[in-house]
């Protein structure tokens, strides 16, 4: 099967890692020449990856086509481009839904998918809109697939999708903290990104639990936990977490 990827950007390059990490049997892989210092080190990097000269002949060239750009660049190109009928056509754009980039492409063969940069490693939830057996064949080698029925319900994933950052900014706050009190940088950074990996770990091991059992037998009456949970309560830390997810909710 031949790919190709519109798009060069961090996203694709996870995919792309994850793909050759996988036992997925890709003939060859197609990048748009749009990101010229992304798009050179992944054909440099994989023998299967070729640079296409343009937009038009890499979606001539392949059976699937991941739409891996952004919601103004898709807005811009897919319009000007002639997709193929019998083509898969997998879109990784937050902001277009499946109706518009149909339109679009003029391709009744569309599926909204939700991949994280650690696909990389071959980890984390991939959710699939519509259900597409081929498209969770594909992705089920990559990570947890997990398929939604309506589209209106997987914005609520895209959704949450926005709290990579806000997560590794506690990751960093948490080592900044560590490191005012004189431990060495490294030290701090190092243990934050362990401690709060073996907490991720746990949680899935534990996955036969609601998390807000996990919750409760993490705090002891009167520990630590009890107290920066309490207190983090108080000045409303997680009602605030769930505002700003109802704002970002708004932009799909």
């Amino acid at each position: 099967m031949k790919i190709g990827f519109l798009g060069t950007g961090h996203i694709t390059s996870s995919v792309i890692e994850g793909i050759f990490k996988s036992k997925l049997k890709i003939t060859k892989i197609y990048i748009s020449p749009r990101n010229r210092l992304v798009s050179k080190k992944l054909s440099k990097k994989f023998k299967k990856v070729s640079i296409s000269k343009n937009n038009q002949q890499l979606v001539d060239m392949v059976n699937w086509v991941f739409l891996a750009i952004t919601p103004k660049v898709g807005h811009k190109i897919l319009k000007d481009l002639n997709f193929k009928s019998n083509q898969k056509i997998v879109s990784f754009i937050s902001t277009i839904n499946i109706k518009e980039i149909k339109k679009y492409t003029k391709n009744n063969k569309v599926t909204r998918v939700i991949p994280m940069p650690f696909i990389g490693i071959k980890k984390g939830p991939i959710i699939i809109c519509p259900k597409d057996q081929k498209v969770k064949n594909f992705f089920d080698k990559l990570g947890k697939t997990i398929e939604i029925k309506n589209e209106k319900v997987s914005k609520n994933f895209w959704t949450t999708s926005s709290f990579m950052a806000p997560f590794y900014q506690m990751m960093k706050t948490t080592s900044d903290w560590l490191v005012k009190k004189g431990v060495n940088r490294k030290m701090a950074e190092d243990y934050v990104r362990e401690f709060f990996s073996a907490l991720s770990q746990d949680s899935l091991f534990k996955n036969k639990l609601p998390l807000k059992q996990l919750v409760s037998e993490s705090q002891t009456p009167g520990g630590i936990n009890a107290q920066a949970l309490t207190e983090l309560k108080k000045k409303k830390f997680y009602k605030i977490q769930q505002k700003v997810l109802n704002s970002v909710f708004k932009r799909f």
